[in-house]
Formats: C-alpha cells, sequence, structure tokens
C-alpha cells in the first residue's frame, strides 16, 4: 500500500497501515537518461560470453540463499501476504528459477544449424543464431511482486538485454529488494535499473523512450491500452492479463486431495492469484462429499498477519481489489446464491482482511462465474458428467490455467486437452508458475499468445537471425541470377521434377533442367 509524497512513495504495511518505507519516484526526464544509459552499455554485455553472463546469475541464486529470511519479510510486509506464502511461493521459486536458468541459458541460446530442406539447395547452410532485443522493460503486479517479475528480469539478462524494471506502486520496498538482489551479483552499471513510476505513467514513457520490447503482467484493459500505444511504433509486447481458472472435479478424484487443493488453489495469497481456482465443477456422484469436506476444512483456516507462522492466509493488498470482491459477492447473493461456508473469524485489528468464502447455487450469470475476481471467493457448482464441466469451463473469454481433478491421470489429460487455456495441472492447481521449465501464458484474453519462463521465456526474449552460407566455393553465380530468357524458365519449370515426378519420363524431365541450368554456375555471363 502506498502514497506518493512529493519526490518519494510512502510504503504502508497493508495489515497495518504503518509506513516501512519510502522509495524515490522517477522522472520522465531520469528514465530516458536511464535508456541511454543501458542503451550504452548493453552491446559489450550481449558480447559477453553466456558463460559468464550466467555465473553472475548463480551469484543472484546464492544471495537468495542467504537471504531467504529477510526477502521474504520484506515481501510479507509490503504486500500483505503470510511469510510462509512469501517464501514457498516467490522467494523459494526464484532460487530454483536463477539455477535453472543459469545452467540452461547456453543450451537454449546456442546457435543451431538447420538440415537442408532440398537437395538441389544443400550447398547452402543455414543456422539460427538468438540476438537479444536491445533494451528490454517489464512492468510487473502487485500480487507476486518478486516471484513474477523475478523469471523476466533473469531471462532477459541472461539472453544479452539490458533491462528496466517497475514494479507496481504497492509492493516498491519487493523491488527496491529485487534491485539489491541483481547489485549484489556485480553485474555491470547501467545493466539493470528499478525505477518507481506511476502506472499509467510507465507503459507510455517506456514506449516513447524506444523500448525494444515490453514485458506486461496485470489488467486486461492496461493491457489493452499498452497493446494500442505499442501498435504505433509495432514495439513487441509480452502481455499475461489474468485468468478465471476453472477446476474439474472428476467421480474417481481423490476427494480429500481435491477439497484441499481447491482450498489452496483458491485462497492462497487470499485468492489474489491470477492463476487461482476461480470456478469449481464437481461431478454429481462426488459433490455430496466434496462439499461436506470443503466445510469442515475451510473453517479451520486461519487470516492473520505476517509475523504469525500459524496463520493460513494474509490480508488483501489494496483496497481496490477489496471493492471487486465485495461487488462480485453482493452481485452472485442477489442473483441467488449462497454462502456455503467461510473461514472464521478475523481479528478486528487487521486491516484489509476478507473471510475466505465458499459459494453455492451458482450459475454463469453471476460475476464471480464470468469475470476474474481477484480474492477469497469460491464459487462451486453441481455438474451431470464431465461433458458439461468441460462445456462451462470452456465458457469464459479468459484461459490461462485449469486443473483436472481424477485418479485416471489418462483420462485426466484427455480431459485436459479439450480445455481451452495454457496451463493444466492434474490434481494440482497453480503451481506450474514455480516450475522454471515449463511455459507461462495463456490463451483468449488472457494474453496475447506469448510464453515466459523455460526456454520459451529465452525465446520471448531474443529475435531470431538465420545466418546462410553458400558452401558452392567453384560457382561464379546462382543459376536465378540474371540474365533470364526462355531457356532458363523451361528448365526451371521442370526441374522440380527431377525431386516430385510420378514416372520416369518426367524424372527424366528433371534431369534434364539441371544439367541444362548447371552451366550457369560458372558463367560469367
Amino acid at each position: 500500500m502506498t502514497d506518493t509524497i512529493s519526490t518519494h512513495t510512502e510504503c504502508r504495511n497493508p495489515a497495518t497501515c504503518e509506513i516501512i518505507g519510502k522509495i524515490p519516484c522517477t522522472t520522465e526526464d531520469e528514465l530516458t537518461r536511464i535508456f541511454a544509459s543501458c542503451r550504452a552499455v548493453q552491446p559489450a554485455w550481449a558480447s559477453t560470453p553466456i558463460k559468464e553472463r550466467a555465473r553472475a546469475m548463480i551469484k543472484v541464486r546464492d544471495y537468495l540463499l542467504d537471504n531467504a529470511d529477510d526477502i521474504a519479510a520484506v515481501i510479507s510486509q509490503d504486500n500483505g501476504k503470510v511469510k510462509m506464502e512469501a517464501l514457498a511461493f516467490e522467494v523459494f521459486p526464484a532460487i530454483l528459477a536463477a539455477d535453472y536458468y543459469a545452467k540452461n541459458a547456453r543450451r537454449f541460446l546456442k546457435d543451431k544449424r538447420l538440415r537442408p530442406g532440398s537437395i538441389l539447395l544443400a550447398y547452402k547452410r543455414s543456422k539460427v543464431v538468438h540476438v537479444p532485443y536491445g533494451v528490454v522493460g517489464i512492468i510487473s503486479p502487485w500480487n507476486y511482486p518478486f516471484g513474477i517479475p523475478f523469471h523476466e528480469v533473469v531471462l532477459g539478462l541472461l539472453s544479452g538485454n539490458a533491462v528496466i524494471l517497475k514494479t507496481a506502486s504497492q509492493t516498491l520496498l519487493v523491488g527496491q529488494k529485487m534491485a539489491e538482489c541483481f547489485q549484489k551479483a556485480g553485474l555491470p552499471e547501467d545493466i539493470f535499473h528499478f525505477v518507481n513510476m506511476p502506472g499509467e505513467m510507465a507503459g507510455r514513457a517506456f514506449l516513447e523512450n524506444g523500448v525494444d520490447k515490453l514485458f506486461f503482467t496485470g489488467s486486461n484493459s492496461v493491457g489493452k491500452a499498452l497493446s494500442s500505444k505499442a501498435a504505433e511504433t509495432l514495439t513487441p509486447l509480452s502481455l499475461e492479463l489474468g485468468g478465471n481458472d476453472p477446476m474439474l472435479v472428476c467421480a474417481d478424484a481423490d476427494i480429500h486431495r481435491a477439497v484441499m487443493g481447491a482450498i489452496w488453489g483458491g485462497f492462497t495469497n487470499s485468492g489474489q492469484n491470477c492463476g487461482a481456482v476461480e470456478r469449481v465443477y464437481v461431478h454429481q456422484d462426488v459433490y455430496e462429499p466434496f462439499m461436506e469436506l470443503l466445510k469442515e476444512k475451510l473453517t479451520g483456516l486461519k487470516v492473520g498477519i505476517w509475523s504469525d507462522f500459524d496463520c493460513d492466509m494474509g490480508v488483501m493488498t489494496t483496497t481496490a481489489q477489496i471493492s471487486t470482491v465485495k461487488r462480485h459477492l453482493e452481485d452472485a447473493l442477489q442473483k441467488g446464491a449462497k454462502i456455503f461456508a467461510q473461514s472464521g473469524q478475523i481479528d478486528g485489528a487487521l486491516n484489509n482482511a476478507l473471510p475466505a468464502v465458499v459459494l453455492t447455487d451458482v450459475n454463469h450469470d453471476m460475476l464471480v462465474m464470468s469475470e476474474e475476481t481477484f480474492g477469497p471467493l469460491l464459487p462451486v457448482m453441481k455438474v451431470r458428467d464431465m461433458e458439461e464441466a468441460i462445456a462451462l469451463a470452456n465458457d469464459s473469454d479468459l484461459g490461462l490455467t485449469a486443473s483436472v481433478w481424477s485418479k485416471n491421470r489418462g483420462y485426466a489429460e484427455t480431459l485436459a486437452r479439450r480445455l481451452e487455456v495454457g496451463v493444466v495441472n492434474i490434481n494440482d492447481h497453480l503451481m506450474s508458475h514455480g516450475m522454471a521449465e515449463t511455459p507461462w501464458g495463456g490463451f483468449k484474453s488472457s494474453g496475447n499468445g506469448s510464453r515466459t519462463h523455460g526456454r520459451w521465456g529465452f525465446e520471448e526474449m531474443t529475435q531470431v537471425q538465420v545466418i546462410i552460407k553458400d558452401y558452392f566455393p567453384f560457382a561464379r553465380r546462382s543459376i536465378w541470377w540474371y540474365p533470364y530468357n526462355k531457356r532458363v524458365y523451361d528448365a526451371f519449370l521442370n526441374l522440380p521434377n527431377l525431386l516430385f515426378g510420378k514416372t520416369p519420363g518426367e524424372m527424366i524431365k528433371g534431369i534434364r533442367a539441371l544439367l541444362a541450368l548447371i552451366p550457369r554456375y560458372f558463367s560469367k555471363r
């Protein structure tokens, strides 16, 4: 939680509203100077051997290892989530990511030779190389203020780019802490910058300063506005814009596992996850036992503050998001939904705290089913069969993640392949964001088709360049060069028969065409 005052932004703990820090604001003139300094040093960084760039990221990994508790505390106080979630779902995955990317960067970024596509052009040898964009901008959200941008920063730097990071205004202390992690790695000066600008200004300012590629994670409305602005200069964008993620519980599911997965997937980080369980579809054969156990387990969920290690769920990060959750709840209740269960009493001294709530008697006319709630509301629907579950799950303009719960993994995968989402977990939910090797991104309005993480993340951070060398040293010219004439035309007309002729006669025509063209390789005329 933040308040901007003169040249600094005040940072407040959302659970207590106490001031916990002040971060200097970055002006537009300062940003212009930062871009200039990044452009000055980036070519030398791109020329640095990948092995050396990877060594710097290993230093980042080691710094995270040595300072994990301190970093988790900063995340928890700045964001409002409990410290366990800050450690397990942000710092720990970041450690794994730094290690994985550093150890695999050379393999993913190495030049790749291409096999000739035709024997007729086999003397032309091609290879693909990865060229860094230059200066990459990253605008990250407040819900996972460390975990989300960390992957992109590491991938950007390992790929040879300079990186400018703008974290959400609500979680600036986390951004400052991340900058500290990379500064301790001994990176070249000006190859990485952390800036503090209002969200409504940052995207425009990045684009007007000629950022070579912009990565944005946030709302659909802002993503669309950035797309419109970027279109003016054809600046490439990578967009991750949220989800309305379904959970499908099959008749043969392990009920206990499914219930515990629904509670964790729906309420971790107070439900403020783009990949959280937002809708649950339960087969009618197991609906009653599922709901009975769900109520039993939910009532034991504890809402508290970051310093209490026995608390399961923290507070909401922003009052604006609390308003969205309340609006969705009121809309659902007015349209016939019922509160089936909720977590226990909340300490009255906490600010921005909401209970975890399960709703029944819901339908797709309700906002809680059709929009991203991004809060601790979990609507559950009974379905006749999994065909109905698939149809309902795909009835959304968002398609980030989903999960299928079944003891039959083969059947679960069959269902998963029919879901219109970018990520499907079987018998788990959400956690794949912490797996550095897996691509992250969605279908439909959840993004623009780009993927972060893993090999695909390196591909998003680089441009593909192909280099083609001619290995026919005796040729004075190519057979398709000037001058043209009827004889050359007839030869090219028959040349494909050499490879694809269906009869001996057609193949002979192809051979004659090649023989007619070969002298052109050696002719100076």
